[in-house]
């Protein structure tokens, strides 16, 4: 568990300091890029019955590659000529700013702290078309109160009119309470589980919280997949999208 710790935190500081890995744009027609099309589709799937307007990816644990999957899937869904917004809701440990390159001077935390500020201000628009990101901005010193405002709520609605896709990249669920408030209000929630990384009841304490507040549970990604485990169709690092009967 030690090793695991240390390989987790070493993964998280490489995040923050150089953003994740955009396997859907450097290497599009790749087997991983291949599941996050298919992801995508099962997402949008699930929700035939209602609009999907706002989706949110957390992970039970830290480094369990929830930033990847909204990043990529944000890719991917802008690759479908749809306006996609990524809002790195991660106030504690951002890394949307790094992954695109883009200013983190303005973000999510002025826009909520600051009403003078407009939204063209604080969204930027990345090299890949039809996708924009929302920084999280200076980290304030209290996330989760930010997020649970009212303006919080005012300021989904402003993004839901200008953009076709809004995704939450959020803090891992167990560990802070800023997952279960943005859950409570998007239209959708993705858990992200690396096999053989994650334990059972970590999962199960994950659905929990997010039962808590009524989230939607749309499914999970399987992450982290052996080619032994998949019986080698994957490629050894997305095992792909596994729905969830939760309709709440």
């Amino acid at each position: 568990m030690a090793l695991f710790r240390r390989k987790e935190k070493k993964l998280e500081d490489k995040s923050m300091k150089y953003g994740v890995d955009l396997y859907t744009l450097s290497n599009p027609t790749s087997t991983i890029a291949e599941q996050f099309k298919t992801i995508r589709t099962n997402i949008q799937f699930s929700m035939i019955d209602r609009k999907l307007e706002t989706l949110l990816v957390t992970s039970a644990g830290p480094s369990e590659g929830k930033s990847t999957v909204s990043s990529n899937l944000a890719v991917t869904w802008a690759g479908q000529g749809k306006n996609v917004l990524l809002v790195d809701a991660n106030l504690r440990r951002p890394t949307v700013h790094q992954t695109f390159q883009v200013s983190n001077s303005q973000g999510l935390t002025t826009l909520l702290t600051n009403p003078k500020l407009n939204l063209d201000q604080a969204i930027t628009e990345t090299a890949i078309d039809h996708l924009y990101v929302l920084p999280s901005g200076p980290i304030p010193p209290n996330p989760a109160e930010l997020l649970a405002t009212e303006r919080m709520n005012h300021l989904i609605e402003a993004l839901k009119e200008h953009f076709d896709l809004v995704l939450f990249d959020v803090p891992p669920v167990i560990s802070v309470t800023d997952t279960q408030i943005l859950a409570s209000k998007v239209d959708g929630t993705i858990l992200v589980t690396p096999q053989g990384i994650v334990e059972k009841a970590a999962i199960l304490k994950a659905k929990e919280l997010l039962d808590k507040v009524h989230a939607r549970i749309l499914g999970t990604v399987m992450n982290r997949v052996t080619p032994q485990n998949s019986g080698g169709y994957y490629g050894g690092y997305y095992g792909g999208y596994y729905g969830t009967d939760d309709k709440k």
